[in-house]
């Protein structure tokens, strides 16, 4: 049991116009209908695996050999880039089978300790999921931290029982993947945008995969309260935005939320609607405020 992360690029600025879906008037190589998708993929699916087992069991839902493959996320990489469809599709579905071999091969951790990484990912992510079979911790504003071997074309999520063979816990597994984070692409770039009302935002866009995981970082607040004069929100829609952003003047707080809103519901990879508060004492929810 795992969940594949596909490492796909495509430009998702919040400085553009993030309003509306991608390219959809212009998708032609697959079908935009959530049914129709679904029954192409398995068409794809069956056309490349043969030999496996394939139910379609709902609008974007299969499972391949028994195991749960949820498709808004696959949908989603293809809204977002229409002319390549199948292409995305193919690739997924051979990075699928690439990461099922790769799960069963047994990394040592001498090997394994570099590649530990942590990922933010939506607690709905448990309903197709049982939460005792992977690593994880629980986060705020319905989050969860999961962790994942990095591995050149996708990430691997770790399970319970990989990290009870390195003789781990999850405060252990917490701490390596939040070192490895910090180091990851640590020269990073910072897009500052400053309203007319002097609300302020502050953009990482590395495309990585780890944008949004950039929440986890110790230094944080060191770095950017300077920006912000003090606490300050950040946004994680999607795996690959991160938007941090002032605490007033609130029409700019509002207006901004309404555009996270809408990323979280057309992005590939969606974490929260909801903002996390920042300080210097850690990070907090605000869903309940």
């Amino acid at each position: 049991m795992f969940i594949l992360h596909f490492r796909c690029q495509f430009n998702m600025s919040m400085s553009s116009n993030v309003g509306g879906i991608i390219g959809l008037q212009d998708m032609t190589h697959m079908p935009r209908e959530p049914e129709a998708f679904s029954e192409q993929v398995v068409q794809i699916l069956r056309r490349h695996f043969p030999d496996a087992e394939v139910q379609l069991v709902g609008p974007m839902d299969l499972y391949v050999d028994g195991r749960h493959l949820g498709l808004d996320n696959l949908y989603r990489l293809v809204l977002s880039d229409a002319s390549r469809g199948v292409e995305i599709v193919e690739d997924f579905l051979d990075q699928l089978l690439e990461g099922d071999e790769l799960a069963k091969v047994p990394l040592p951790f001498s090997l394994a300790k570099a590649k530990i990484m942590p990922r933010i990912q939506p607690n709905s992510i448990f309903e197709h999921l049982e939460n005792e079979l992977v690593a994880h911790m629980p986060y705020v504003n319905d989050t969860s931290i999961m962790y994942v071997l990095d591995m050149p074309r996708m990430t691997v999520s770790i399970t319970t029982e990989q990290m009870l063979k390195w003789g781990l816990d999850v405060d252990d597994l917490d701490r390596i993947a939040r070192t490895n984070l910090a180091s990851y692409n640590s020269n990073l770039k910072l897009q500052i945008v400053e309203s007319d009302d002097g609300g302020r935002a502050a953009i990482f866009n590395v495309q990585d995969g780890y944008d949004a995981a950039r929440l986890l970082l110790g230094s944080l607040w060191q770095r950017l309260a300077p920006e912000f004069k003090g606490n300050f929100y950040v946004a994680t829609p999607a795996r690959d935005l991160f938007l941090a952003i002032s605490c007033g003047p609130n029409n700019f707080v509002e207006k901004l939320q309404e555009r996270i809103v809408e990323d979280y519901k057309r992005l590939p990879y969606p974490i929260s609607k909801d903002l996390f508060l920042v300080t210097q004492d850690g990070v907090a929810g605000t869903k309940a405020a």
